[in-house]
């Protein structure tokens, strides 16, 4: 949870949190609003789970008190901070479930307490509670909850999460965590070593190739999802899955030696997401 994509300010921002639409200008205004929201209490929470020097114990304390702060709000009572006041006022204003905000919740404690995934399906199902829950309450949104939109969502977002795992894959080692599944990692003939080293042989490539290609196909199978929405709102989510796939076009260009090369998108980037987009 680490990558940055940036449009004008803000449209996909990723530093703190998973690869998502942030208050971009492309957004409609009425959306910027509660997008902004979501996202302050996704980057917040996940501070709590990822920044500074506290103790394991202390950060699942912390994010137990928005946990409480939620329930709260389930029962009615009124919020106690300033951030769950907006919170609050979101999910009102748009009758948006809170499920999705204690999905993330779970994945952000999974983090301080978990840092490597046996197999893909402990992958995908910590990414079904760490950046699936985006894209829902994206939908919600903009009103659309049909079952294939939130199937092409899940894929969108999955993806995008997968993709910033790749893109810092150093950067995760760093703060003790691999995210590359450990079956993977046996199959292909790579130990954690090589990370620690930032070695990008034949094994490394053809691991890293292989994880590019299941995202991208990921990706791909999302992206008919533009065609179910409508406006600036298909443009903004068009934007973000060409940033997505940006990103693997520059793994790929890089030899997947993101140790050296971690693949950023710049200013010279974005005419070509747009024209993509369009």
């Amino acid at each position: 949870m680490n990558g940055r994509f940036s449009l004008g300010n803000q449209a996909l921002a990723t530093g703190h949190y998973e690869n998502f639409p942030v208050a971009s200008w492309l957004l409609p205004t009425p959306l910027r609003d509660p997008v902004a929201v979501i996202y302050r209490f996704a980057r917040s929470a996940d501070d709590l789970a990822d920044e500074g020097d506290a103790p394991a114990a202390m950060r699942l304390e912390a994010l137990r008190g928005y946990r409480d702060e939620l329930d709260r709000l389930e029962r009615g009572a009124a919020p106690q901070t300033p951030l769950f006041r907006e919170v609050a006022r979101i999910v009102r204003a748009h009758a948006l479930p809170l499920a999705p905000f204690r999905d993330l919740l779970d994945a952000f404690s999974q983090d301080v307490v978990k840092t490597r995934y046996a197999d893909d399906a402990e992958l995908l199902d910590y990414c079904r509670r760490s950046a699936n829950p985006v894209g829902r309450l994206l939908l919600h949104l903009f009103g659309r909850r049909d079952a294939l939109a939130v199937e092409r969502s899940d894929a969108i977002c999955t993806s995008l999460q997968l993709i910033n795992f790749w893109q810092d894959v150093a950067i995760d080692w760093a703060k003790g965590r691999v995210y590359l599944p450990q079956d993977a990692l046996r199959r292909f003939g790579v130990a954690e070593q090589q990370i620690a080293a930032g070695r990008c042989d034949a094994a490394w490539q053809a691991l890293m190739q292989a994880q590019c290609d299941r995202a991208r196909a990921l990706m791909l199978s999302g992206q008919p999802l533009t065609g179910q929405l409508a406006g600036r709102v298909a443009f903004e989510i068009a934007v973000t899955v060409q940033g997505g796939l940006r990103i693997l076009e520059k793994l790929r260009a890089a030899d997947y030696d993101m140790f050296r090369r971690r693949p950023v998108l710049r200013a010279g980037d974005w005419a070509l997401l747009i024209w993509r987009a369009l």
